[in-house]
């Protein structure tokens, strides 16, 4: 196949460029209601915003150039099938495990999943066993989980259905996932992957390995967070000889939108059509381009350029500090001071997503190295030690409550101070990046409680939860 076709975009380029006279939905009409301010921004992306008319095919049933554009995608990943995902990693992540774990069946799931592991999860009423990370005190962030780990878990539970893990973490970091698949393949259990950050993996030596290149049975790449799609657009790719793609495409007509955006469609084969003209020059000049902006950032005053052990992890992210009393939320609200808006912080670090560039374009790294030194040498600071928040979990836990138990009791909201050793109720999400620290029906501890006051009074975000906002955890009557 040619990859540097893209059939899908050509497709709804050409049906554009007719000039068609719409009866059919959506109700913008190719864009002919769109007038004022608002038009020179919006009405050229509606004109390839149509629905499943003759000749654009039909992302539930694909048979012509969203069938092509997902072949494609398959080929250039080297797996069995792919799937365009139109509402995010989220979708692909719920459709993997449904297609792979039951009602009651043991899941083995990396602690700092996603939240949409553990709803899928929730959904299926399976049994997740909760696998710890390695906690990097450097950088005072979870990785992911170690080979012993899995190990342990599987001797523990060898009838588990499936491991489910993250790789890469939102920072960068990765781990020993072509073993931990080798361990988990030995035993027949399936590998299910949250690849959200990882798209790009395959584009070069420069990159880690992706799950997909190191055997999982399934991955879910968010396209849009590294590649050029748009927001929402996301791949699944199915590799495996445990589980069936049938299963995972039927779960996949149930959880999409049956009114799919063929502008994120046709976004996802644009990127996948720009990850696979993605040539060893325009590698080595992003190496190059990447190596200077840390370096720059290394220069500037208060800031220091974190660096994965052993050198391996994400060039794309950069991941920052303070080297004085402010804090990553402190950090992150300086760089939008002067327009330069960063992917997400925590209590200690910054986290900037650089772009997958390719020869000869450029990014304005000077003149972004001269806003941020303007406004470093003007910021107020002390040399007060920041508190960290610490990162205890089991190698090896489960819930003291599964989702059978926790449907028949009621729920009360407590001050947090009184919640250590009852059952949480709620699910408490720190966002970005959207990890869970307490899932309904896990025993709440004093760490939790305390990392919960430091993220608090560092200036994170919680999600969906208005107890919080008043020092109150929701915990299960027992």
């Amino acid at each position: 196949m040619n990859q540097k076709r893209m059939p899908l975009f050509d497709k709804l380029k050409n049906h554009a460029e007719q000039n068609p006279v719409s009866f059919h939905v959506p109700g913008h009409k190719y864009g002919a209601l769109i007038t004022g301010d608002i038009e020179s921004y919006y009405k050229e992306l509606l004109r390839l915003d149509v629905t499943e008319i003759n000749g654009l095919d039909d992302l539930h049933a694909p048979e012509g150039v969203i069938k092509e554009a997902e072949e494609l995608l398959a080929q250039l990943y080297r797996v069995k099938k792919s799937f365009f995902l139109v509402n995010g990693s989220t979708v692909g992540n719920l459709a993997m495990i449904m297609a792979a774990v039951k009602e009651n069946d043991t899941v083995l799931v990396q602690r700092n999943c996603h939240k949409s592991i553990l709803n899928g999860i929730n959904l299926v009423k399976a049994s997740p066993i909760f696998l710890g990370p390695v906690f990097d005190e450097d950088w005072g962030v979870a990785g992911g989980v170690s080979v012993s780990s899995v190990r342990q878990a599987i001797e523990r539970y060898p009838h588990a259905k499936a491991l489910i893990l993250t790789y890469p973490n939102y920072y960068g970091m990765v781990n020993e996932l072509e073993e931990i698949i080798k361990v988990a393949h030995c035993h027949r259990i399936p590998v299910l992957i949250d690849e959200a950050h990882g798209a790009h993996f395959i584009g070069g030596g420069h990159f880690p390995p992706s799950a997909v290149e190191l055997n999982a049975d399934i991955v879910v790449q968010s396209a849009h967070k590294t590649l050029p799609a748009m927001t929402m657009g996301a791949y699944l790719h199915f590799n495996s000889d445990f589980l069936s793609a049938v299963n995972v495409s039927s779960f996949l007509r149930m959880l999409q939108s049956s009114s799919p955006s063929y502008p994120i469609m046709a976004s996802l084969d644009i990127a996948r059509n720009y990850l696979a003209t993605f040539t060893k020059k325009d590698a080595d000049f992003l190496q190059r381009k990447v190596a200077e902006f840390r370096n720059e950032l290394q220069q500037l005053k208060g800031i220091r350029v974190l660096t994965y052990k052993g050198g391996v992890g994400d060039p794309l992210k950069i991941t920052i500090q303070s080297t004085t009393s402010l804090s990553g939320y402190d950090l992150q609200k300086v760089f939008e001071s002067k327009g330069i808006y960063t992917e997400m912080a925590d209590p200690l670090n910054v986290v900037l997503v650089f772009p997958l560039l390719k020869y000869p374009m450029e990014y304005p790294i000077k003149e972004i190295i001269t806003r941020l030194q303007t406004v470093m040498e003007s910021v107020a600071y002390n040399e007060k030690e920041r508190k960290k928040a610490s990162y205890f979990k089991p190698d090896i836990s489960r819930l003291a409550l599964n989702a059978g138990e926790q449907a028949h009791l009621e729920k009360m909201d407590i001050p947090m101070e009184e919640a250590a050793g009852k059952i949480c109720a709620q699910i408490i999400v720190p966002y970005p990046p959207g990890i869970p620290l307490l899932f309904p029906g896990e025993i709440i501890s004093e760490e939790a409680i305390e990392q919960i006051r430091i993220l608090k009074a560092s200036g994170a975000k919680f999600q969906g939860d208005e107890a919080l906002k008043y020092g109150k955890l929701t915990v299960y009557l027992t």
